[in-house]
């Protein structure tokens, strides 16, 4: 009877012993599966922390950046600002030791004052006459000169170029004396001719359209020369057309030159009869005392600056269109 109760346990025992194996396994696998549950929790919220970080870090940096943009803003604001309210003051609230920041009484008749006062309808008139026709003497010059350098081949090319932007290192300024003289021996004081001349040529504008040109496929140009094209009939039929947004520019950027120009006009000009806007204002609103009547002047720069800042409103995309696209290759 022991022995077949042994071999009874025997038995059971080795039938139970398999269950165990199979069972510690099993509570193994839930062990491990709750501590990745615990992994991947933690792992979630570590993440949704880091990008709770990020986006206030990035709500702040942006907040940053338009407080120092609205800053520069009104910085850059404030002296149009400050021109628009003084031409409307009178002088007496302009003279107040207490400056306001806005005037107690608009004198929209300071405006016509001003007009009537510096004699801005013939100022206008010679600035544009001069304007426009050094743009378009300017424009035929710089499109021969920067058609030249990209597509014809001559000896010396190179070299002549690189002479003239050299020459774009030296300041304006050291040329006005060598200028005065010529134009002094010549006889042009006191003429249109001496406004215009002087600056037909600009280096930078014939780089900056040599530089467009460049971009255009040179097999276009070996096809029309090919079809028997001649130079000037492939210039005026595809470089042109092609480079239009950045003669665009140039014409803008001549424009706002000429009308800005001061100190070459006031110094070959003496003659009411040729002057400019900018060296036309200088003394025009000077007072038998001596002093400047300062709204009346701001009125007179007000309209001055109108044209200008409505060419830049409306014509900026082409000033900007036109300069990326000049490129760096070549």
């Amino acid at each position: 009877m022991t022995e077949q109760f042994d071999n009874q346990n025997a038995s059971l025992e080795a039938e139970t012993t398999p269950v165990q194996e199979e069972i510690v396994p099993v509570a193994d696998e839930a062990v491990m599966e709750d501590a990745l549950d615990a992994d991947a929790v933690m792992a979630a919220r570590d993440l949704d922390r880091v990008r709770k970080t990020q986006r206030v870090m990035k709500i702040i940096s942006t907040a940053l950046i338009y407080v120092f943009l609205i800053f520069v803003a009104i910085v850059i604001i404030f002296p149009f600002y400050w021109m628009l309210i003084s031409s409307v003051k009178s002088l007496e609230e302009y003279r107040l030791s207490v400056p306001t920041l806005f005037p107690k009484r608009i004198l929209l008749s300071n405006y016509v004052e001003a007009f009537n006062t510096a004699n801005l309808g013939r100022l206008f008139l010679n600035t544009m006459y001069v304007g426009i026709v050094s743009t378009i003497a300017s424009l035929v010059i710089t499109v021969l000169s920067a058609f030249a350098f990209a597509r014809l081949e001559f000896k010396g090319r190179d070299a002549l170029f690189g002479v003239l932007l050299a020459t774009m290192m030296i300041p304006g300024e050291l040329f006005t004396i060598t200028n005065y003289q010529t134009v002094f021996y010549f006889g042009w004081m006191n003429t249109f001719t001496v406004l215009i001349v002087p600056f037909l040529v600009s280096v930078f504008y014939i780089y900056l359209l040599k530089q467009n040109f460049m971009q255009i496929p040179n097999e276009l140009y070996l096809a029309a020369k090919v079809d028997g094209t001649t130079d000037l009939k492939y210039l005026w039929k595809v470089m042109i057309p092609l480079s239009f947004p950045t003669l665009i520019s140039i014409t803008i950027l001549k424009m706002m030159g000429a009308w800005n120009s001061y100190v070459w006009p006031n110094l070959v000009t003496s003659s009411d009869e040729y002057r400019l806007i900018t060296n036309g204002l200088r003394n025009a609103f000077v007072e038998s005392t001596g002093d400047v009547n300062i709204p009346i002047q701001m009125a007179a720069v007000a309209m001055v600056s109108a044209p200008l800042f409505l060419v830049f409103i409306f014509l900026r995309k082409y000033i900007m269109k036109g300069v990326s696209r000049s490129g760096i290759k070549g």
